[in-house]
């Protein structure tokens, strides 16, 4: 911890200036702040989508780090992401004025359990999950207050102040900063490996997510998918007397069966309650994830008061989170989709998903990794999950904060794949060279998968305007109308 916070009073208006507003997570607490009554600003190196919408607000933002912003905005409160170096002269200079310094995480969590924290956390899912627990509650008429790690469709933004008592929020464990939330209901969706720069061994994954949930208020319940095997391995750490358990079939507190993936796109399943039938689900989102999800979100309205016939018919209307399997467009046939997955997992469940939505299309998969050390420890994985796509293209590593290590690339996924017989894969230089290569390999009928955390949401309306350009020089009798 940077700063005692018994001596920040984040109830009391004053100037807060956070260093890297662009993110998902800063930008939605700045929105929280400003609507508290705070004067807002920030700073960032690079534009992003959010920025767009904290500017909406009335908040000031200013491109790149210096110290002279103190001057400019006179914070009583600076913020900052995990991602700027403590030695950096912004920070420096507000430690020399003595005006204190915190993560994000410590003030949302000091926002979090002054209310009612309903906390989301998890390897994977938890923005979905985090999404649709903030539809119920707000279709509920329960005006919630939401933190959420992504865009929610439904609600138009990441994050709102609301008047109601319940909190929902999105748990970040990348960086432990999860355990400073203390919930009155706590959802773990699954616990993988990763962010491997934090947690070099899986077991730390474990030990931390154990102290997540022994940090939850006395008596608030635990709600697991106790299909997972993270999950298991948690239950075995310690004694939950509170947990509540979902999965498939009956042997869970809430469970999913009669399980039918539409074709394009969606999913419907009767949901069971203590190994009984109550009712059915039809979602508009596709995948077993996704139907997994819903059971953690249903679990935790019904602990929230809500009754499930109006969590049901909140679910059906859910159209997901962005970046979640987000449709792009189409141009000759071709339908393109982004996704934010970025560990094994998710790809493999992404590309399941759409698999069964489309059964018939083949798929190419442009994938950008995130992170040096995700990719050097989990580059036969990435492989493995991306084997089997139509055809696969990678882009360079997205580094994020990381410096560059030694020897890993692209490549290693890349060598990887052709030493499973996958000879076809592309390793791209820049995301020009990948849309002109994949708009020209793609055929009516094809779908398009663009995928990770990194900068590759730009990417999918890129090839979908090379290929609309290539389409309408086809029909002008010109197919060298193409522009790279």
């Amino acid at each position: 911890m940077e700063v005692n916070n018994a001596f920040i009073d984040i109830k009391t208006p004053t100037n807060i200036h956070l260093m890297g507003i662009g993110g998902a997570g800063m930008s939605g607490l700045a929105l929280l702040l400003n609507a508290m009554g705070h004067t807002v600003s920030g700073c960032d190196m690079e534009n992003t989508f959010y920025l767009n919408r904290v500017r909406q607000d009335g908040v000031q933002v200013t491109m790149g780090h210096h110290r002279e912003h103190l001057d400019t905005y006179k914070p009583g409160l600076i913020i900052h992401t995990s991602a700027i170096a403590q030695d950096h002269p912004e920070l420096i200079e507000a430690r020399r004025r003595e005006i204190p310094v915190a993560k994000r995480a410590e003030i949302l969590s000091m926002i979090f359990n002054n209310r009612s924290g309903v906390g989301i956390a998890g390897t994977h899912g938890k923005t979905t999950t985090s999404s649709m627990i903030s539809l119920i509650a707000e279709r509920a008429g329960f005006k919630p207050t939401v933190a959420i790690g992504g865009e929610l469709c439904d609600i138009g933004c990441n994050a709102k102040l609301g008047t109601g008592d319940y909190m929902v929020a999105e748990l970040d464990e990348s960086d432990g900063s999860f355990e400073l939330f203390s919930p009155v209901i706590a959802v773990v969706t699954n616990i993988d490996w990763d962010h491997i720069d934090h947690y070099p061994a899986y077991e730390m994954v474990i030990e931390a997510f154990s102290r997540f949930a022994d940090g939850k208020k006395p008596g608030a319940p635990l709600i697991l998918c106790a299909e997972d095997p993270g999950i298991q391995r948690l239950l075995s750490f310690g004694n939950h007397p509170n947990a509540i358990t979902y999965g498939w079939g009956s042997g869970w507190r809430w469970g999913a069966c009669n399980v039918r993936h539409l074709l394009g796109g969606g999913v419907d399943y009767s949901v069971m309650r203590d190994g009984e039938i109550i009712g059915s689900l039809m979602l508009k989102v596709s995948g077993e994830h996704n139907v997994l999800n819903s059971l953690a979100a249903l679990a935790a309205s019904e602990k929230m008061g809500i009754p499930f016939e109006t969590a049901a018919s909140a679910l059906g209307t859910f159209r997901g989170a962005k970046r979640r399997l987000q449709f792009i467009g189409e141009s000759g046939d071709v339908a393109i989709y982004d996704d934010y997955g970025h560990h094994p997992r998710e790809i493999s469940a992404t590309m399941a998903a759409v698999a069964r939505a489309f059964p018939s299309r083949p798929l190419h998969v442009v994938f950008q990794p995130h992170r040096y050390t995700r990719t050097e420890a989990l580059y036969r994985d990435f492989a493995s999950a991306l084997s089997s796509a139509h055809r696969v293209y990678l882009l360079p590593i997205y580094p994020a904060d990381e410096p560059p290590i030694s020897g890993v690339s692209s490549f290693l996924i890349a060598d990887e794949l052709s030493a499973a017989g996958r000879d076809d894969s592309v390793v791209c230089s820049d995301f020009g060279e990948a849309s002109e290569i994949v708009s020209e390999a793609t055929r009516a009928g094809d779908l398009v998968l663009t995928i990770g955390a990194g900068s590759i949401e730009s990417l999918g309306g890129m090839i979908l305007g090379n290929m609309r350009k290539r389409l309408d020089g086809i029909r002008h009798g010109n197919d060298a109308a193409v522009v790279a």
